[in-house]
């Protein structure tokens, strides 16, 4: 099959955590006899920060404005079997117009952000990227978050069909590596800054370190303010990109997740930092939310915390404990979490949608 896709980035993992999953999503989706075709606005800030400059497995076309491109993506659309537009696209809007006119055999949007998406509209915000008569007029939704997200996508925007397409990692991007030691911590935390995580991230991480002067603690990422409230054994590194992860995660006794607020409210919600961190064998402490379960099985795959005592309690653990839990999410991630294992998730929807359509 042809996929032709508008979304917000592949080419650099700068500040969003779309590149990093698309790039394996395309690369299983090659493995498996498919073609992509990624359309990207060539904003400046990801242009400074590119990581990707081409898809050795898929076509990248880079645009400075939809009216230089647009004819271009309409040819495309003309001989694919399915056009997708997804949540963040910068010109969601006409990608969607351009989508739902075509002849694309199925026509598909892709929300990887939504909770945020339906907490701004049930705040009444815009939403720039969804269109004013909502999701009806594509044949098949999917959505990172699964759970009652689904439901709410059909009741709120009208979706005629949905499904999960949740996060994964690409095992020969992410696996064990020897320690490095300008990564060394006893907790790592690796994301970009969100204002609906620093509750949870100050609770977690920051207080810990505060209460722990002679451990050492690391964060990795992007776009954090000035006052970002730092301690003297709190460590930071800007921007990793995706082959520098393995190294972050494998040079700390535990690495620490730390979802989105609307994304931990509304469950069913693990994120790529998850998969990547558990792929790499990295012992994991994450904050609770509905669903983890079905994911990473608590206590003897991930470790749990939703205080600063419950960090404590997890840098404690002896070493062995420490391997043994990410040997354990180590092969549950390359079971059930893999990019090849979406990419035939994705492809059986897909063909699911052909069947109705047909």
């Amino acid at each position: 099959m042809k996929l032709v896709i508008f979304g917000l980035s592949v080419s650099s993992s700068w500040g969003n955590g779309h590149a990093t999953l698309w790039r394996g999503l395309i690369r299983a989706l090659s493995r498996l006899g498919h073609h992509v075709v990624f359309y990207e606005r060539d904003v400046p800030y990801y242009a400074e920060h590119r990581d990707l400059p081409q898809l050795s497995e898929g076509e990248l076309r880079l645009y400075r404005s939809w009216d230089e491109v647009w004819r271009q993506a309409s040819s495309d659309l003309e001989s694919a079997d399915a056009g997708m537009v997804t949540s963040y696209c910068p010109d969601g809007i006409p990608a969607t117009d351009l989508v739902l006119s075509s002849s694309a055999t199925v026509k598909l949007f892709y929300d990887l952000d939504t909770p945020v998406t339906l907490v701004r509209l049930r705040n009444g915000e815009a939403v720039p990227y969804i269109p004013e008569a909502g999701l009806a007029g594509f044949d098949l939704v999917l959505s990172y978050t699964g759970g009652t997200a689904l439901t709410e996508l059909k009741q709120r925007l009208g979706a005629r069909r949905v499904a999960p397409l949740y996060g994964s990692v690409d095992p020969a991007i992410h696996f064990p590596v020897a320690p490095a030691d300008h990564y060394r911590a006893d907790l790592s935390y690796l994301g970009t800054y969100a204002d609906d995580r620093q509750e949870a991230l100050v609770r977690l991480f920051v207080e810990p370190a505060r209460r722990l002067p002679g451990r050492r603690f690391l964060i990795g990422g992007a776009q954090y303010p000035a006052g970002f409230p730092w301690s003297d054994n709190i460590y930071f590194v800007r921007h990793l990109p995706p082959s520098e992860h393995p190294a972050f995660y494998c040079s700390s006794r535990v690495t620490l997740n730390v979802t989105r607020l609307p994304m931990a409210e509304m469950g069913y919600c693990p994120s790529g930092r998850l998969f990547e961190a558990a792929a790499c064998a990295a012992p994991v402490l994450t904050d609770s939310w509905d669903g983890l379960s079905e994911f990473f099985e608590p206590g003897t795959e991930i470790l749990v915390a939703s205080s600063g005592e419950d960090v404590i309690g997890a840098l404690e653990l002896p070493d062995r404990d420490l391997a043994h839990l990410g040997k354990a999410a180590r092969d549950r991630v390359l079971a059930e979490h893999t990019a090849d294992r979406r990419a035939t998730q994705f492809v059986a929807a897909l063909e699911s949608a052909l069947s109705v359509e047909a």
